[in-house]
């Protein structure tokens, strides 16, 4: 629906400047950033570089293409000896994509001709002029992600019968704190401390989920919640994103849908610059962490402890950005 409150001057105002953008960086050219590379091309070998190892599905997410698009463009890269194809470690049917040698000195003149670029065009600007730059593009892509996932998150289920909705959802606090008292009391014999210590984190920090930094993703199934994760950017200070409360009902796992939110957060935290993601866990959720590690989480610490009210050997993973 549209919003009546969006005068049609400033939506016209803002349509003119996205076509001129475009125009300026050269997206109306075949190629791109100096390179014999389409666009997509380009924008993939970035995407590939910045995590140094990037699985092929994910790709199709990120760079708003179909599948089919992705594996034509990747094979291209992989004929041209951009990019390098191994099979994942922790699941058979995916690719893990990498950058050769070739590939890595090619982004190295993507990323030049990039800087200079945006060097020519901020150099005779004031600060101010900089930092409203900055973050009107910030905030510009993140609205127009926010619009998107409004729409497809709900009209576009990733399974049958289940869609993922970003932000507060009726029944939240009270169904993620009961999936979690649930699974641990049953897997674990967390008992009441645990289910207290979930609802009462939950509480203050659906009450700051306006935080452009935070977010909370469920997966729904005939309005009911059957998933969850969450990402504070704010309690562990600037820059690092806190993944929270992933879990999944036992009806939705093995059916990708776990992998799918979790790539939906890290997405979330790199679109919002942050630069890293911690996370807490503890030793025994062998399942939770082979899907960390198969998106890049890295085991930095275990150490003996009982936040969680019963004393277990705690993890904490990180993934850099």
């Amino acid at each position: 629906m549209t919003n009546t409150s969006l005068s049609p001057q400033l939506i016209s105002d803002i349509r003119a400047s996205s076509r001129a953008l475009v125009r300026e960086l050269g997206f109306m050219q075949n190629t791109l950033a100096g390179t014999d590379l389409s666009p997509s091309a380009v924008h993939a070998l970035i995407e590939i570089g910045i995590t140094q190892e990037r699985q092929a599905r994910d790709l199709a997410d990120l760079l708003l293409l179909e599948k089919s698009t992705v594996s034509r463009l990747l094979r291209k890269l992989v004929s041209a000896r951009l990019v390098a194809e191994a099979s994942h470690p922790f699941d058979g049917r995916s690719k893990t994509l990498t950058l050769t040698e070739s590939g890595r000195s090619l982004l190295n003149r993507i990323d030049e001709f990039a800087i200079r670029q945006i060097h020519a065009a901020l150099a005779p600007l004031g600060l101010e002029q900089r930092t409203t730059i900055q973050t009107g593009l910030r905030d510009y892509s993140a609205a127009l992600r926010a619009g998107r996932d409004a729409k497809n998150m709900v009209s576009e289920p990733i399974s049958t019968g289940i869609s993922i909705l970003a932000g507060y959802q009726p029944g939240l606090i009270g169904k993620t704190a009961l999936m979690h008292a649930t699974y641990y009391h049953h897997a674990f014999g967390f008992g009441q401390f645990f289910e207290s210590r979930v609802a009462g984190d939950l509480v203050p920090f659906c009450a700051r989920l306006d935080h452009p930094k935070s977010n909370f993703w469920t997966a729904q199934k005939d309005r009911e919640i059957l998933g969850t994760i969450a990402i504070d950017g704010e309690d562990l200070g600037p820059g690092i994103a806190h993944l929270r409360w992933f879990i999944l009902d036992p009806s939705l796992r093995g059916k990708g849908i776990g992998q799918k939110l979790l790539r939906i957060a890290i997405d979330f935290c790199r679109e919002t610059s942050q630069a890293e993601i911690l996370l807490w866990t503890f030793k025994g959720l062998n399942a939770a962490r082979k899907l960390y590690e198969s998106q890049g989480f890295v085991l930095l610490e275990e150490v003996e402890g009982e936040q969680w009210g019963k004393k277990v050997l705690e993890q904490r993973f990180r993934l850099a950005l």
